[in-house]
């Protein structure tokens, strides 16, 4: 045997800032980073007195300790650059939202703080504070900042949750040709993320312009790094990505200053992604003002030795010591920063001891459903149109309808893309959903790596740029497997930034029961998407559906997800000839066949199923109406067509093919039976597939999924008021 040792062929550079170099630093400069260290630190230890006179509602995690971080970088980067962050992100958020709106001329050893900047400490404080005066209106607070005029897109409660919505930024900056970078900042325990991994393999991959800028402040909460990593040097990391890798001292603002410069001009020129790794400390523990000592998993020693490095400390004493400022200079910048603090707190509290909210400026109770949606103007110019309203037709299979109508978009909407696994391959996708796309939109119609949280987040990144992702999930199950990005992220951003930004995004996903697929391909999600209400969902039942429906999420502020059963794929319907441009209002359910017995309530493969059943029921005289919800999203429910059946038939039967406990029909007969109980004469039937995995035996899947006998045998009973 020979053997060859190998040597990884990247980049990585350890950094320390030279004395002669600094003496050059503009004193503007310096004085303006010194600015941010010193309103980060006050505002931090504000924070936390405040927190201890209980004016603060829930947890603050504050960035004494790595100021300096966020102090250089704002000033290394332009102002139409972008920020990322974790739940640690006040340091961030002040110096990107400071830097923006201050006059680049500003001097803080000769001027005053200009009123923008004591706005933005006020607006910071009080969304930290949950106060209608706040960024985010108070739905954000600590951990769920947002400014996106200054460039700063949002910090993140989940650890590395935000890393894979960086990329989706980084993505629509370089599709839009922009020259912006984005720079996405997270802590030592975010490196252990799935996502975060999945989000660097695509930034390398797709050579993004994104800045990976990791606070290795040694501990994720009181885990040391050396308990949780397999690697001494985090960093590595970017040699497993196509990345170049960087260490600097987190307490040293000339160094952060210049790498984080170079690599962003680097990065502009076409030099792809970088992950850059400051070695830094929290003064405090996860959350609060004691030391992490106090809970035994650091000693004081420690504490001090980090204590002493800290920027507040060194960076004054270095910029006397290299003549940039002097001692005059330095303490009227503190005191500048000092008094804009105390402003925003006087501003947001009451002058007692201990202090007091102002209850004038909490939002108001009856405002707790605001911006959870779009208010729908999206909508507002649009005809929404159903069959009758057309004259002529062409029959076409139900997946060519998909990539008819997907084509459409790409062809007149240049921020459409297509994301998915094997979306580009096989001349359109697994299953044909993008037939014939993928050569005339090469560049928009994209193969991603099998890691759906990776791609999920980008698409998340892309549409809050105002881009319209279509991302297509080969299977529903595979949701799971990005759960964080939708239900986290994706089904909350609206509401959690306070309104401020749009989710122009769709996700397909393809619904595979009755196809011996077996217990991880094989789930109806609807039950699952219904939990979060920042989801729109819709199920098409045919192909004149699925063109109407599908141009309607498109038209969606909201994320909409459009749930497709295999089993109708090769389905053929009419659609309107020489016409893929009619919608479908979402909300609005079908009458597909008029009765007067029961009211039978379908969705997707069941609707055309039951249709069929019809003229058995017929025959034991049941004259059952049957409706289409197609819209499954519970504040989208059209109780208005179910109530107007029920109030003619006295009775209903919801029937679907997901198991129990991922169905919607419990809910949706509670809702029946609280809105129309005057109307009914016996209680509201629901029926479901078997409450197992699904099976890959077919005589065992056929057992445990709904059968044609159960649905007439339950309509009849309860058409004839015989249900139990």
């Amino acid at each position: 045997m020979q053997k060859k040792k190998l040597i990884p062929d990247f980049n990585w550079y350890k950094w320390k800032s030279d004395k002669k170099e600094n003496c050059s630093m503009d004193p503007l400069l310096a004085a303006r980073i010194l600015f941010y260290v010193y309103v980060i630190h006050e505002f931090e230890h504000a924070l936390l007195r405040l927190k201890n006179d209980d004016c603060i509602w829930g947890p603050v995690h504050t960035s004494v300790g790595q100021e300096a971080i966020a102090a250089a970088s704002v000033t290394a980067i332009r102002k139409t650059d972008k920020f990322i962050a974790t739940h640690r992100a006040h340091h961030q958020f002040l110096g990107k939202a400071l830097h923006f709106v201050l006059p680049q001329t500003w001097d803080p050893t000769t001027e005053d703080i200009p009123e923008v900047g004591n706005e933005v400490i006020r607006r910071t404080l009080a969304e930290i504070m949950g106060l209608s005066n706040g960024y985010c209106g108070g739905r954000g607070g600590s951990m769920h900042l947002r400014f996106p005029k200054a460039g700063f897109v949002g910090s993140n409660a989940i650890v590395g949750g935000g890393i894979p919505l960086a990329t989706g930024v980084a993505f629509a900056e370089k599709f839009n040709k922009t020259g912006n970078v984005v720079v996405c900042f997270f802590g030592d325990g975010a490196i252990n993320q799935g996502s975060f991994h999945e989000a660097c393999n695509l930034a390398g991959l797709w050579n993004l312009p994104v800045i990976f800028f990791l606070e290795n402040n040694e501990y994720a909460v009181a885990t040391h790094k050396d308990e949780a990593c397999a690697v001494k040097e985090l960093s590595i990391r970017a040699s497993s990505y196509g990345m170049d890798g960087h260490i600097i001292d987190g307490n040293d603002p000339f160094a952060i200053y210049y790498i984080v410069n170079q690599v962003a001009e680097k990065i502009r020129n076409g030099g792809g992604p970088c992950l850059i790794e400051a070695k830094s400390y929290r003064r405090y523990h996860h959350a609060g003002d004691q030391p992490g000592s106090v809970f035994g998993y650091r000693s004081k020693e420690e504490e001090e030795a980090w204590k002493q490095k800290e920027v507040v400390l060194q960076f004054p004493r270095h910029l006397i010591s290299l003549g940039l400022l002097n001692e005059k200079m330095i303490a009227r910048i503190k005191e500048i920063a000092i008094n804009s603090v105390s402003k925003a707190v006087d501003d947001c509290t009451l002058p007692r001891t201990p202090r007091k909210v102002r209850m004038e400026l909490c939002p108001s109770p009856e405002s707790v459903n605001d911006g959870l949606r779009s208010n729908r103007l999206e909508w507002k110019n649009i005809t929404f149109s159903e069959r009758e309203h057309f004259t002529s037709f062409k029959d076409i299979r139900y997946s060519d309808a998909i990539a008819a109508v997907i084509g459409r978009w790409l062809g007149k909407d240049h921020q459409t893309i297509v994301l998915g696994e094997e979306v580009a391959n096989f001349g359109g996708g697994a299953y044909g959903a993008t037939k014939g796309l993928p050569n005339k939109y090469p560049d928009r119609v994209l193969n991603t790596p099998i890691s759906e949280a990776g791609f999920v987040g980008l698409s998340l990144g892309a549409a809050i740029l105002g881009m319209h992702p279509i991302v297509e999930i080969m299977f529903a199950d595979f949701t799971l497997v990005a759960a964080d990005q939708i239900f986290n992220q994706i089904g909350k951003a609206r509401y959690m930034y306070g309104n401020t930004t749009d989710l122009p995004l769709v996700i397909r996903t393809r619904m595979s029961l009755g196809s011996g697929y077996g217990a991880q391909h094989s789930m109806d999600p609807v039950g699952l998407y219904a939990l979060f209400p920042g989801w729109r969902i819709v199920t098409p039942a045919n192909a004149f559906d699925y063109v109407g429906l599908f141009n309607a999420a498109m038209r969606s502020l909201d994320p909409v997800v459009i749930l497709e059963h295999q089993a109708l794929y090769n389905t053929k319907t009419q659609v309107p000839l020489n016409d893929l441009d009619y919608f479908i209002e979402l909300g609005k359910a079908r009458t597909i066949v008029n009765g007067e017995d029961v009211t039978l309530i379908a969705y997707s493969s069941l609707v055309p199923r039951c249709e069929k059943l019809l003229s058995r029921l017929e025959e034991a005289r049941v004259y059952a109406e049957l409706i289409d919800l197609r819209t499954l999203d519970y504040p989208s429910i059209d109780y208005a067509t179910i109530g107007e059946s029920v109030r003619k038939t006295g009775t209903a039967v919801i029937v679907e093919e997901a198991s129990r406990s991922q169905s919607i029909g419990s809910t949706l007969a509670k809702n029946i039976m609280d809105k129309f109980f005057d109307y009914l004469d016996s209680p509201v039937a629901c029926l479901t597939s078997l409450d197992v995995p699904l099976p890959v035996s077919r005589t065992l899947e056929t057992a445990a999924l709904i059968n044609d006998e159960d649905i007439i045998k339950t309509t009849i009973a309860v058409a004839k008021r015989q249900w139990r």
